[in-house]
């Protein structure tokens, strides 16, 4: 639910520079409160059918890419076995491989928590995950999937390598 208000506040401008549905919620607790009183329990959820498969995606992106990247920078000698340079390369190449994974997923997710909907809170331009996803294709074109992959990668690579050096530091202890 909190990438829903997330997501609406943030779609949020004046109305001369509004680009998509506007939501006009004065606060967050004003939006959890609208968008719980118009479509229920159910409406703070809309659009959660993207962001399950972008966790899912990204972990497994994660950890199937950090220890092989690592091995990898090893093996050519780049780096000595251990060293913390080893351990930030591998966390490099591994969040480049999560912010490809995810970005499709952010990019449905988005969609769908932004979309208008009618009255019984259905969504007025996708019917759900797979129907997003093809008419972004097909109207966009498959490169409309990784939109802003520049700034998924600026949020998501320092976190990523972060994350797995100090995973590494902490097996090693």
């Amino acid at each position: 639910p909190p990438s829903q208000v997330k997501t609406h506040l943030q779609a949020q401008t004046l109305a001369a520079v509004a680009v998509g549905h506007q939501h006009n919620h004065e606060s967050i607790s004003g939006a959890f409160k609208s968008i719980y009183k118009q479509h229920g329990v159910t409406g703070l959820w809309r659009g959660v059918t993207g962001a399950m498969p972008r966790v899912a995606v990204g972990s497994a992106a994660q950890l199937a890419t950090f220890t092989s990247a690592k091995d990898w920078v090893c093996e050519r000698q780049w780096f000595s076995e251990g060293s913390w340079a080893a351990v930030l390369a591998g966390g490099m190449v591994s969040g480049v491989a999560v912010a490809v994974t995810m970005t499709p997923f952010d990019v449905v997710s988005t969609r769908l928590y932004n979309q208008p909907v009618d009255a019984d809170g259905t969504g007025k331009l996708y019917r759900g995950f797979l129907d997003c996803i093809l008419q972004i294709s097909s109207k966009e074109g498959l490169l409309g999937l990784y939109k802003g992959i520049g700034a998924v990668y600026l949020r998501l690579g320092p976190h990523t390598i972060l994350s797995l050096f100090f995973w590494d530091e902490l097996r090693k202890m």
